[in-house]
């Protein structure tokens, strides 16, 4: 059956009775949305105050393939599998984007046997938290040109705006347009364009916020352009920061939904790991963190882009720090790396998946040497695999001074991740070592992205032309003290995804620098990337359909 199929055939509990006898919340700090949707009060955080945190799971992943590595799958079948074992455990994901879903990535609520549902709900508008902050980005992006429009009171230079418009769509066409035209009633021509919902600062602030308090302090930081003086303008020289956050007043209440086998869910938040920081909500993480033993979160992408971000941003501004995690492998993926074609993927090719585990390796490799922290390598298993295939894999792994563990959650639920789970607590039983991030907060902005690239990408050296770096020396006056978010392809170490495996003595070339100074972090622009993605030839929405009766098909 298709992932659709396994999450429509699934028995699923009313949300409120669920959670209540599950985490004991008190009925009247959620709200539900339907039945089997809930958000919860963020009154919730001061009940559980002297609640101790449990412990925090990283699941990251290999540099991502067109095989697929299925990250957020293992997420939510390591989380079940810890249920099942008799330890109580929550997962926090990301929500997805409808850009990607009607693309070509997909949805990103799990696959088989290890998903949250409702699954049709979760993949589209779900509970309306990135209509919420397209709106809240698109409010900022109205005010200033109507108060450009009225007289212009902040003298902002039209060709300094740094605040565009946002949709969750991927839409090529939008990337660069004119806005103003017809005429003055309409207001002044200029440049501008749209990125897509969940690469907005509003999205990376919503998402590291703790409180409305905050989120609206950050809100108002947001630098919007420079006036002809070069004077920085912000969101509340405009008085807008309060509006936006009355627009995401509902949106950041986290929102609870349940795994297939009916463990409670957070599903909060969705940046982009290549173009933003990749993590769901802090305010979901830290709920599960004081609402169970364990919680099993994800971070977007391979680890070289999502771990790093989890790590050096997300944690670093919320005050959490992983004990452990968990690198996704499949064999298909790791002989793409190791040059073997898409087509042949399926066949056995011990020669390409040796050669393959480089990659592997090399996140491996970052995450215990550069992170301090603890691994196991989980084998997300496939039915094309061969026995040969799997023991290299194992064999391997121990000679890198780590674990792997074959997981069969896609086909089996929990029950199949079960040995992935066990190896999880004893290691965290029998570890105790602590999280680092890379870089310091008091080094320089340049030398922190250097820090990303030699130690994590294996580049030699890091290049960028005189304007960018006059950019990051301005900012670097007032912003020094900002962690760096890198957005570069996530299909290699190095900023051209054609180089697979794990590249070494690559030049990384800095295209362009941004300050999301709400945020507080600075967008580093390698290579190619792009905010606004486009669709493919054949995009996912040519499969989806509903039927006269209402039933969704062909959304995975």
């Amino acid at each position: 059956m298709s992932d659709i199929e396994i999450a429509q055939q699934a028995t699923m509990e009313e949300i409120i009775p669920l959670v209540e006898r599950r985490l004991g919340l008190d009925p009247q700090k959620l709200d539900p949305y339907g039945r089997y949707k809930a958000k919860v009060s963020l009154d919730v955080m001061d009940d559980l105050a002297d609640q101790p945190d449990g412990k925090l799971i990283l699941v990251t992943a290999v540099s991502p393939t067109p095989a697929g590595e299925g990250k957020t799958t293992t997420t939510i079948g390591l989380s079940d599998a810890l249920n099942r074992i008799g330890k109580d455990s929550m997962v926090c994901v990301r929500e997805p984007s409808m850009g990607p879903c009607f693309g070509m990535k997909g949805g990103a609520a799990g696959g088989g046997y290890a998903q949250v549902v409702p699954m049709e709900d979760i993949n589209l508008h779900f509970t309306g938290d990135l209509h919420a902050i397209g709106a809240a980005h698109n409010l900022l992006a109205a005010m200033i040109d109507n108060h450009i429009h009225h007289g212009n009171v902040l003298d902002l230079d039209v060709r300094k705006i740094t605040w565009g418009r946002v949709m969750d769509m991927n839409d090529r066409a939008l990337r660069d347009i004119t806005v103003g035209l017809g005429g003055t009633a309409n207001g002044f021509p200029r440049q501008d364009g749209f990125d897509i919902v969940v690469a907005s600062e509003v999205m990376a602030i919503f998402c590291l916020s703790n409180s409305i308090k905050e989120l609206k302090e950050r809100l108002g930081n947001i630098l919007i352009g420079y006036s002809r003086d070069g004077t920085a303008r912000l969101a509340k020289d405009l008085k807008a920061h309060g509006a936006m956050a009355t627009l995401l007043k509902e949106a950041l209440k986290p929102n609870l939904v349940q795994t297939l086998e009916n463990n409670p869910a957070f599903v909060h938040g969705g940046p982009f790991a290549n173009i933003a920081h990749g993590c769901n909500s802090v305010i979901a993480t830290k709920m599960a963190l004081k609402m169970t033993d364990y919680v099993v979160t994800e971070a977007g992408f391979g680890a070289d882009l999502g771990a790093e971000k989890f790590i050096d941003i997300k944690c670093r501004k919320a005050g959490i720090k992983p004990d452990m995690a968990v690198i996704v492998a499949t064999v298909k993926a790791l002989k793409y790396h190791g040059g073997v074609e898409f087509k042949d993927l399926a066949n056995e090719d011990l020669q390409g998946l040796e050669r393959g585990m480089a990659n592997l390796k090399r996140h491996l490799s970052n995450l215990q040497d550069q992170f301090n922290l603890p691994c196991i390598v989980a084998i997300n298993h496939f039915v094309q695999d061969t026995d040969a295939e799997i023991e290299l894999v194992k064999t391997t792994v121990e000679s890198y001074g780590a674990k792997a563990v074959i997981a069969k959650h896609w086909a089996e639920g929990g029950a199949g991740a079960e040995d992935l789970a066990q190896a999880v607590v004893t290691m965290l039983e029998e570890t105790t070592t602590e999280c680092q991030f890379l870089y310091s907060d008091d080094q320089p902005l340049w030398d922190k992205i250097t820090a990303v690239a030699t130690k994590i990408y294996g580049a030699s050296e890091v290049v960028a032309d005189k304007k960018v770096l006059n950019k990051i020396e301005s900012y670097s006056e007032t912003h020094s003290h900002i962690p760096v978010c890198m957005a570069k392809t996530p299909y290699s170490f190095s900023s051209d995804l054609s180089l697979r495996g794990a590249p070494e003595g690559h030049v990384l070339a800095v295209r362009d620098v941004r300050l999301s100074r709400g945020a507080e972090f600075m967008v580093v622009l390698c290579g190619d990337i792009m905010t606004m993605p486009g669709l493919p030839k054949i995009p996912a929405s040519e499969r989806i359909d509903i039927s006269d009766t209402g039933e969704i098909s062909g959304l995975f």
